[in-house]
């Protein structure tokens, strides 16, 4: 049902609430409009924030062979409640000497950026909150605000655990943030659009009435997304990426005097950040809001992106539970010696998709130079050393 009533069920409650406006100057109207955006989109998304806060517990206790939240509310299901409630009313604890002004506006500026980031992604036909031309550069302008943030959290909580989190949270996220940029230039350069909804109508219809047109199906895309997700773990401070939160090195990073609700605006903000990446890959890489195979579209738009965006939410947790925490020099020399380079290999691999047409020729080289550099930088980050062999000695 392409445009039908269902799928455009949201559009047009948006335009029956708006119709109350009319004869109302224009600035009035766009105000108004903007406002029930902002509005649909902090609760639906808080919403989704409960939601995974269950959810990840739920399916973590299901991977590792134990119980899950299970005590409040049938089934668990009040659990999110009874977290909010607590952090509500818990002490909100600043230390003597700490910057007062830094330490307060810390976690509003980390949850931000998040919120600002969720607003330029197609969630639906006609259905972009707020559709810029420059989306895709305001998604990174507005991310890389983050950094400040979680200085602006150490160096205000006067604590050197503090301190030295917010030093490798920085120092991981610039890392990584190369990476996530520089594998969004092929879509970009394939496009010639900064614009998501055009990303997504660029990826519109099926090959032989039966392949999605989606870039993930490409050889420079597939290996591009993977780079994407795996920056995107790292940008979300998820595991096996969460070394600034490492809490048997560094108790909690820059959150370690933190409490009260201020400590869940920054679990709020990871979360934002996990939907905003999970987002941007579906309309980079999945198609956006486009049904997987042509009878199912009848099915409406905001149904197809929302199971893409639970399906990447999954395997966040999936993730989380089975993998355990990387070193920090690990995590580096990974960005650096291996991340960076493939990145710049997929833009090489794309461009020569493009001038090739997108043919079997074209295939075949993006695919060779996708392989053969993922050979060559994998033999040279090679692990294995030989070392000399360990002797124990005891105390007689």
């Amino acid at each position: 049902m392409n445009g039908g009533s269902l799928d455009q069920i949201f559009v047009n409650a948006k335009h029956w609430l708006l119709s109350f406006l009319a004869g109302a100057p224009d600035w009035i109207i766009e105000v108004a409009s903007s406002l029930l955006n902002i509005l649909v989109l902090l609760h639906a998304f808080l919403g989704l924030f409960a939601l995974m806060s269950l959810l990840e517990r739920k399916i973590l206790g299901r991977i590792q062979n134990r119980y899950g939240p299970n005590r409040v509310g049938p089934y668990g299901l009040l659990q999110p409640v009874a977290d909010g409630i607590k952090m509500l009313i818990k002490e909100d604890v600043v230390p003597f000497r700490a910057d007062k002004v830094l330490h307060f506006l810390a976690p509003i500026m980390v949850a931000a950026p998040a919120i600002l980031a969720l607003g330029v992604i197609p969630y639906g036909r006609n259905m972009t909150p707020f559709a810029i031309d420059g989306g895709i550069l305001f998604f990174f302008a507005v991310g890389s605000m983050t950094e400040l943030a979680v200085f602006m959290a150490g160096w205000g909580s006067n604590n050197k655990f503090s301190m030295l989190g917010a030093m490798r949270a920085i120092a991981q996220m610039v890392s990584y943030e190369l990476p996530l940029i520089l594998t969004v230039l092929p879509v970009v350069m394939i496009v010639g659009a900064l614009s998501p909804d055009a990303i997504v109508a660029a990826q519109e219809g099926y090959k032989f009435g039966v392949v999605p047109r989606w870039f993930v199906f490409t050889p420079w895309g597939a290996a591009a997304f993977l780079l994407f997700f795996i920056s995107g773990l790292v940008e979300s401070n998820r595991t096996p990426f969460d070394v600034p939160e490492g809490e048997s090195e560094i108790v909690a990073g820059h959150m370690t005097e933190y409490s009260g609700f201020k400590y869940a605006i920054f679990f709020l903000a990871e979360y934002f950040g996990m939907f905003a990446i999970s987002g941007l890959a579906i309309t980079l890489f999945l198609g956006g809001w486009h049904a997987p195979i042509a009878p199912l579209q009848f099915i409406p738009s905001y149904a197809w992106f929302a199971l893409k965006l639970g399906a990447l939410l999954f395997v966040f947790i999936w993730i989380r539970g089975t993998l355990p925490r990387t070193r920090v020099d690990q995590v580096m020399n990974f960005a650096w010696k291996f991340m960076l380079p493939m990145a710049f290999a997929c833009i090489l691999a794309a461009a020569v998709w493009h001038y090739q047409a997108g043919g079997l020729s074209g295939w075949i080289w993006s695919l060779a130079i996708v392989i053969i550099c993922y050979l060559a930088l994998s033999r040279m980050l090679e692990t294995q050393k030989k070392f000399a062999p360990r002797t124990y000695r005891f105390a007689e």
